[in-house]
């Protein structure tokens, strides 16, 4: 069968903002299949003819740009005469990667990313979250956005990678695509770790990640005081929505779960513990890691009450749960009518878990960091610098303790020596 090869050049308008210019890319066809690529260069779309897929008119900007697509495509006929000559078998892709000079000793960024993540989507549920795989992809399409605005090209080879590229990626994050300080860090070291492994399997000469210091800012932990609970916990609402909502808000305050792991439970997951009581023992979907946690009577009591409740019958789930959109709805209204002007949300009812429930109460930050299945204890100390509490009620002991030892010393010195 005789191979037929076919080039195209088209500008594409959804790879940029300006309503004015696009870049060409060039497509190359063997046998149906098709390869394409950004060609480096951008044309007014005015002056663009789909026709001939060529630039109109004579002046020198369309001359160099016909120019230079004329050489393309004279490159990819040389190419064909190559395989032909040598009687290889090819593809489209086969002369994308020798046009661009993709040599099996080459190594190209992007295929190296898209890799990485086709793999960690595989391993969704047993070493990765869906939400790490999304992170990854917004990383991704903002790599390749960058690509192109900062570099001008849709790749670049691993080898010609400078050691600002972490940094200069980091700026771009902030600068064009308005991201904020935590939020760029995040992806730059997203990119950090592909980056890192290219160096370590000898595809980059250097470990452009030493070049690269990002620092995330400290998070306000949102958290509920004793006082916030009780008032939530005391408080009767009038429909059936509400009630319902705020139990399972309490749940997940009473035992560090987050809303998609109570979404998930069912009995299987509620087994004795080593101390003979119930316990909830799980596996975050967020990490993976196991999150064990004993269960206190107002988290049994919740359980105990919708045992019975058709949707936990029929789902064979331990808690009828709404959707996300829909409690977070409820959960508002539950902040409005009890008066407490912060956000609830389950990251609330987790924060609070891990401040107001345990760590004031002198639960070990090594217990409630193996509750709330982090992988680092660094993850759990962050609460413990917020308990401001805790703090006050610590050095108000000593303060009593140095006042009391002050008025001995000072009673010891009034009275008269005797040499």
């Amino acid at each position: 069968m005789k191979t037929r090869v076919s080039v195209l050049f088209y500008t594409r308008k959804s790879k940029t903002k300006s309503s004015s210019h696009a870049p060409i890319y060039m497509r190359i066809t063997v046998n149906g299949a098709r390869a394409e690529f950004s060609t480096g260069k951008t044309a007014e779309i005015s002056k663009w003819n789909p026709t001939s897929n060529r630039m109109k008119g004579n002046s020198e900007e369309s001359r160099v740009i016909n120019n230079h697509l004329d050489i393309l495509k004279s490159s990819v006929l040389e190419i064909e005469n190559k395989f032909v000559i040598s009687r290889d078998s090819f593809d489209a892709e086969d002369i994308k990667n020798n046009l661009l000079g993709n040599n099996k000793d080459e190594r190209y960024l992007i295929p190296v990313f898209e890799e990485h993540n086709r793999r960690m989507e595989k391993l969704i549920g047993k070493e990765y979250a869906i939400a790490t795989l999304k992170n990854f992809r917004t990383c991704l399409k903002h790599l390749k956005s960058f690509l192109w605005k900062v570099h001008k090209k849709s790749d670049i080879n691993l080898a010609k990678l400078e050691p600002s590229f972490l940094n200069d990626f980091d700026f771009y994050l902030r600068t064009e695509a308005k991201v904020n300080n935590n939020a760029a860090v995040k992806h730059s070291k997203n990119l950090a770790k592909i980056l890192k492994s290219c160096y370590r399997n000898g595809w980059i000469e250097k470990d452009l990640v030493q070049y690269y210091n990002g620092k995330y800012n400290e998070v306000t932990v949102n958290y509920l005081t004793e006082s916030e609970i009780e008032l939530i916990q005391n408080k009767a609402f009038s429909g059936d929505g509400l009630n319902l909502v705020k139990d399972i808000f309490l749940f997940s305050c009473y035992t560090g779960l987050a809303y998609i792991d109570i979404y998930n439970l069912t009995s299987d997951q509620i087994s004795n513990g080593i101390d003979g009581n119930l316990w909830v023992i799980t596996n975050r979907q967020k990490t993976g890691t196991s999150s064990n946690v004993p269960l206190l009577p107002i988290a049994k009591s919740i359980i105990e009450k919708y045992e019975n409740h058709p949707f936990t019958k029929n789902s064979g789930k331990l808690l009828p749960v709404y959707t996300n959109q829909k409690v977070n709805e409820y959960l508002k209204t539950i902040a409005d009518t009890c008066g407490i002007n912060k956000k609830l949300t389950f990251h609330c009812a987790r924060h609070t878990f891990a401040t107001s429930v345990t760590l004031s109460n002198n639960v070990s930050i090594e217990s409630v960091s193996k509750m709330l299945g982090h992988k680092s204890i660094k993850t759990t100390q962050h609460y413990a610098k917020i308990l401001d509490k805790k703090v006050s009620d610590d050095m108000s002991g000593l303060s009593g303790i140095l006042q009391k030892k002050q008025e001995e010393l000072q009673e010891k010195m009034k009275k008269p020596s005797h040499n």
